[in-house]
């Protein structure tokens, strides 16, 4: 056995309790025709990487016929691989062998909205008496000609345009080139599930639910309250964003959405091991989304809320607060912990963290109690790139430059070489710059040296899969005290106490009551002392046993 294979594959149905996914953004992580894009043979030739790290799942962004307003999250055909990204017989290859490698494959969905190129609002805007007339959220205008309601969009400005072929204003939380479907349209919800259902058929594992909370609008379309500043919060949107003034009460987070996750929820089950991750974006009350989401065996496996992908960093008092939070409103839903997507800044720049403490905290997310997601060169340590705005894509961080930078920071090309032009990413000029800085971390320089945070995930990625608890089991908290978190992972057949400095000092602690031995981890480093205490240096952990035939 490989040193970094799996000890264990779960091929059960709930593979996806505790499993650990590797987010790839495919136009940065390996183009394998020279146009400087990547692409699915790109990431078909990188799978030996990704399977070594030991990770249970691929999700891949969107790769879907696109105008590419907003990366691919602007589709203009469900069915169909933009020429960008190759074609079906690309994908169908790269599932194939994906699977040959032990790893599922999960896509991205964006079900939300479109692309305003897309057949169906073409055909929706004509006139108000189409077969698709209703299948867009459209809205007269006020008396005054004002937009119906008082809806921003994430992106700035309005969330309504005006259409002239209608006469009407449409719906946009995002782009205006992104109108919004209307789930309150049986024959849309029919149609986004025949969609669905074609790429299960062809042997997805998954799908990757993008803003899962936005897709049903209120019907009566009611003004969204304001805000109090005290309240404001910048994990959906910058703060320079007037999104953060309104409290999102109407025009996302509807209880009608539960009736379509149902009936997401039944499409899937009817295909053996297939779970769905859903994005909740919600600054005020994502974990309760999350409780609601995915509670019972009726709608989302999972889901993910921005608390740890957050500006405030991961302190032992922020993460009681969280499971304390998470406990009261979502005790029988399932969470999924990531610190970096390709909507935020990479946290090794967002928190200014050192080797030791990227370390750390990747071991910390292999320990937390739930379902853990990677992005795409966190592994190496990855810093937010620095990029000029004359090289921005980001139409995000071009409406908010240069206050916000936008996410083209952590969209730079994969580093592979350290030597090679472009890193190894593509022969030719790439789409955005490879970050000189990030180069020097690239996976050659990593590879082969054992103490490279590289292969220190790969260890706690294995520690994870090695032990129940870690996976399934359930947690609670017993230490939040100054730098140190200390917590309890357990099974009926297995209890181990994980603890963190998350400081920069060293510090004594001491254990639970119970009789403890050291679990033999090689991601932690500190030993039980004589006097049964513990000693951790800055930003080191231990994680140790309870000795005993029920030892749960």
């Amino acid at each position: 056995m490989d040193q970094f294979e799996k000890a264990t594959t779960n091929s059960s149905a709930e593979w996806w309790r505790g499993c650990v996914i590797y987010q790839v953004y495919p136009r940065s992580y390996q183009d394998s025709n020279g146009d400087g894009i990547g692409d699915l043979a790109g990431i078909r030739r990188r799978l030996p990487y990704i399977a070594s790290l030991g990770v249970d799942a691929l999700w891949i962004s969107p790769f879907f016929k696109s105008p590419m307003k907003d990366y691919g999250y602007d589709v203009s055909d469900y069915r169909e691989i933009d020429p960008l990204f190759g074609s079906l017989e690309d994908f169908d290859l790269l599932l194939d062998e994906a699977h040959q490698f032990g790893l599922k494959l999960m896509i991205d969905l964006v079900l939300n909205h479109s692309s305003d190129q897309h057949p169906w609002f073409t055909e929706s805007r004509k006139n108000r008496d189409n077969d698709k007339a209703d299948w867009y959220v459209w809205a007269d205008a006020q008396p005054d000609g004002t937009p119906p309601n008082n809806w921003l969009s994430v992106f700035g400005g309005s969330a309504w345009q005006w259409d002239t072929p209608r006469q009407q204003y449409y719906l946009h939380n995002f782009l205006v080139s992104q109108p919004d479907f209307n789930f309150h349209c049986p024959a849309l919800q029919n149609a986004l599930l025949d969609l669905t259902r074609f790429w299960l058929e062809k042997g997805v594992d998954g799908f990757r639910l993008d803003t899962i909370n936005f897709y049903v609008h209120d019907a009566e379309l009611r003004d969204n309250p304001a805000l109090e500043i005290d309240q404001r919060n910048a994990s959906i949107a910058p703060l320079v964003n007037p999104y953060n003034y309104q409290d999102h009460l109407y025009s996302k987070n509807r209880p009608e959405n539960l009736y379509f996750l149902k009936r997401f929820r039944s499409l899937l089950d009817e295909f053996e091991g297939r779970a769905c991750l859903g994005e909740v974006g919600d600054a005020q009350r994502g974990l309760e989304i999350l409780g609601q989401y995915t509670e019972g065996n009726e709608r989302a496996h999972m889901c993910y809320t921005f608390e740890l992908m957050h500006a405030h960093p991961v302190t032992p008092s922020w993460i009681r607060q969280v499971f304390e939070h998470l406990n009261r409103v979502a005790e029988n839903g399932w969470p999924c912990w990531a610190y970096s997507n390709h909507d935020v800044m990479r946290h090794a720049s967002r928190w200014k963290l050192s080797d030791a403490a990227l370390k750390l905290h990747a071991t910390l997310l292999m320990c937390l109690y739930g379902s853990a997601c990677i992005y795409q060169g966190e592994e190496l340590g990855l810093e937010e790139a620095e990029v000029d705005f004359e090289d921005l894509h980001d139409p995000y961080g071009i409406e908010f430059w240069p206050e916000f930078k936008g996410r083209d920071g952590c969209h730079t090309p994969m580093v592979w070489e350290k030597t090679s032009v472009n890193a190894g990413f593509s022969e030719a000029k790439p789409w955005l710059p490879v970050s000189p800085d990030q180069q020097q971390l690239a996976v050659s320089e990593q590879e082969h040296v054992p103490e490279s945070l590289l292969n220190h995930y790969r260890r706690a990625i294995r520690l994870r899969h090695q032990n129940a608890a870690l996976t399934t089991g359930d947690m609670k908290i017993l230490k939040s005290e100054g730098a140190i978190l200390g917590f309890l992972r357990r099974t009926d057949k297995e209890t181990l106490y994980c603890v963190f400095n998350l400081g920069d000092e060293a510090v004594d602690t001491s254990l639970p009551s119970g009789n403890w031995s050291d679990s033999g981890d090689v991601v932690g480093g500190a030993a039980i002392q004589e006097d049964g205490s513990l000693r951790l240096d800055a930003w080191q952990c231990a994680i140790v046993r309870k000795r005993g035939r029920n030892n749960g």
